[in-house]
């Protein structure tokens, strides 16, 4: 696979004359929060983590998206966690942007660099820290497992983006796929964490409608996206936050576009509390 960027938060403030003409917009199906309003003065202070801040980009909210949270990590050198998960029976999933991360699950160690990708089961024993230089930048995505009777939950992973292959979707003449790092009908995992790959001028050609709630953090390229009733320009940095139900569609522009993908699935709806 051709090398790739990775796409992070501006931080930084912009300047004084700045104009107010964003795109950011928070509607009934689904919010959009630009690269440009990621900055410093939204980040969060994480209890038990040493020179680090947090971008939350999603979290639960009942009547919205209810099934995850989504942060952008940022962990400046000699800083990290040794008690990073608050909650049991918590799953996550880190994703490297930028520098690299020394991670240590169930006390086997592992260096992540940008492209890395780890799955953390509930109520693993993980730690993290920077030995390097520079900041280390990931998305961190957690979510509550979602346990059934008989099924064991899934073991830790880790991974790079790099060496897992694009499967393309059929008759798109391999400019439209997914590159996946659990199989699609291993039930013991009730969430999926995906890159989708669009080659220039690419599309998906119908508008999406179905039950997954969605996290779509843009890595590279730009694109015209439809969200609910609305054509919505992105680029690398976006952030796109969709509840159940809401249609989507897409027209990939003149470079590659790319964007990390979060879905629940492979669970009954419940009926009864």
């Amino acid at each position: 696979m051709a090398p790739t960027t990775y796409a992070g938060p501006s931080a930084g403030l912009p300047g004084q004359m700045a104009l107010h003409t964003g795109r950011a917009v928070f509607t009934e199906a689904y919010a959009l929060i630009p690269r440009g309003v990621m900055r410093d003065i939204v980040t969060s202070y994480l209890p038990h983590w040493t020179q680090t801040r947090a971008w939350v980009i999603a979290r639960p909210m009942t009547g919205f998206a209810e099934t995850f949270s989504q942060y952008v990590v940022e962990v400046f050198p000699g800083g990290g966690s040794e008690r990073p998960e608050p909650e049991a029976g918590v799953e996550g999933v880190l994703f490297v942007v930028e520098g690299q991360a020394s991670l240590t699950i169930g006390g086997k160690s592992h260096l992540l660099k940008a492209g890395g990708y780890a799955y953390l089961p509930p109520s693993s024993q993980w730690t993290l820290d920077n030995r390097g230089s520079v900041a280390t930048r990931f998305h961190w995505l957690r979510k509550r497992y979602d346990k059934v009777d008989g099924i064991d939950a899934p073991e830790a992973f880790v991974a790079n983006e790099q060496d897992e292959p694009i499967i393309w979707m059929p008759d798109t003449n391999s400019t439209w796929g997914t590159t996946r790092f659990v199989d699609p009908t291993d039930v013991r995992h009730d969430m999926h964490v995906n890159i989708v790959t669009l080659e220039p001028g690419a599309v998906i050609p119908f508008e999406e409608t179905h039950v997954m709630e969605h996290g779509l953090y843009v890595l590279e390229g730009k694109a015209v996206y439809r969200l609910n009733r609305d054509w919505v320009e992105v680029e690398a940095g976006d952030f796109m936050w969709l509840r159940a139900f809401c249609p989507q569609a897409c027209y990939a522009g003149p470079q590659r576009f790319r964007y990390l993908l979060y879905k629940d699935v492979n669970r009954h709806m419940k009926l009864t509390l």
